[in-house]
């Protein structure tokens, strides 16, 4: 099998497996297989769980909830809203914790049937976010942490930058790709 052959898979889509190419609507990257490092997806008792233990910790809302995960793992695991906000809603069917509007959104706090719940299941609960990273191949925390912090800057850039300096980081970031795509080109 051709090197790019296991790093591409084409996404589902009205057009059929081909969809529209890289960059397109359909198409996906796995470089490491479904779910992406060690190629293997996280469980939703997962989600369930890491909600319980970080708003044990402060109450927060969805995207900080995605965000801390991310950077716990170490870019292991970021949940997507689609698994986070429903984890949310049967969490609080459930009582465990309850949603307050603030600032123009949700923030999410445990209540006391919710805080009872953790520590009554700690050992159960364990700690997501470690399993997560477990089996992820040497080098890529790093690669994935390096990855973070050029989209920091680049953040920075565009909300700070002139419009040279936009220009400059557009060039610098489009030789970036240029390169690494040349890694991947290149035979084992």
């Amino acid at each position: 099998m051709h090197r790019k052959d296991r790093l591409f898979t084409w996404g589902p889509g009205p057009f059929g497996p081909e969809g529209f190419g890289p960059g397109g609507p359909f198409f996906k990257m796995r470089p490491f297989g479904p779910g992406g490092p060690g190629g293997r997806r996280m469980r939703r008792g997962n989600v369930r769980a890491a909600i319980l233990l970080l708003l044990e910790e402060e109450p927060r809302n969805g995207y900080q909830v995605m965000q801390e995960l991310e950077q716990r793992s170490e870019g292991a695991w970021r949940p997507s809203p689609g698994s986070v906000y429903p984890a949310f809603q049967l969490l609080a069917d459930e009582g465990l914790i309850q949603s307050e509007s603030r600032d123009g959104g949700n923030v999410y706090a445990l209540t006391d049937a919710g805080r009872s719940y953790v520590e009554e299941h700690r050992e159960q609960l364990g700690s997501p976010w470690q399993q997560a990273g477990e089996g992820m191949p040497e080098g890529v925390r790093e690669l994935v942490h390096l990855a973070m912090q050029v989209g920091i800057a680049t953040r920075q850039v565009t909300h700070h930058g002139t419009g040279a300096q936009r220009e400059e980081a557009a060039k610098v970031l489009k030789e970036a790709r240029r390169s690494l795509y040349r890694i991947l080109a290149e035979d084992e």
